[in-house]
């Protein structure tokens, strides 16, 4: 399996390959933002649509992939303000339910903090469904969480669900806090 960063036009060129992992992650009850089941055309559509955002800087995409095949992805999303650019959000961490439970995971995780320390970003924040696998994740990789908000968004099957916000200093800022 090899990570790599995707530019524009590579993202482009999986677009099907991202669209049956979002499906694959969605169908599997995965609460990323759609709900179930998730029509294939959508599906490229959205990922299509982040293309630009990658072209100008404000998305970083990593994919997993083995051959052509994605196994999972994680996102990073840039602030354009100039009082917030010390920080990042993690979104859409992502991996193909029948590559679950391998570390593939954590490896895109770590990818994504490596990435942001390395760019000078000092602050990741996230939000995922409260008690979902995901949490397990984060906070044995040392995120911290933040809080709860009740009734934040539909998971899959269209029930609202809370989502738990949490954080992680990396960086300068990890070694020094």
């Amino acid at each position: 399996m090899i990570v790599t960063q995707l530019s524009e036009s590579r993202l482009l060129d999986l677009l099907e390959e991202l669209a049956g992992l979002l499906t694959d992650t969605v169908d599997g009850g995965a609460s990323v933002g759609f709900l179930s089941p998730l029509d294939r055309a959508e599906a490229v559509a959205w990922w299509k649509g982040r293309a630009a955002a990658v072209a100008a800087g404000q998305l970083s995409v990593w994919a997993a992939t083995d051959g052509d095949r994605v196994a999972g992805t994680v996102s990073l999303a840039l602030p354009d303000k100039p009082n917030s650019r010390h920080r990042a959000e993690l979104v859409k961490l992502m991996v193909r339910t029948d590559a679950r439970g391998r570390g593939l995971g954590r490896r895109l995780l770590r990818t994504a903090e490596q990435a942001a320390a390395a760019a000078g970003i000092t602050l990741l924040h996230l939000d995922t469904e409260t008690d979902s696998p995901a949490e397990h994740l984060y906070r044995s990789a040392g995120w911290t969480r933040a809080g709860v908000i009740p009734d934040y968004a539909a998971n899959p099957a269209g029930v609202l669900r809370p989502t738990t916000l949490y954080f992680k200093q990396v960086g300068a800022a990890a070694v020094d806090g």
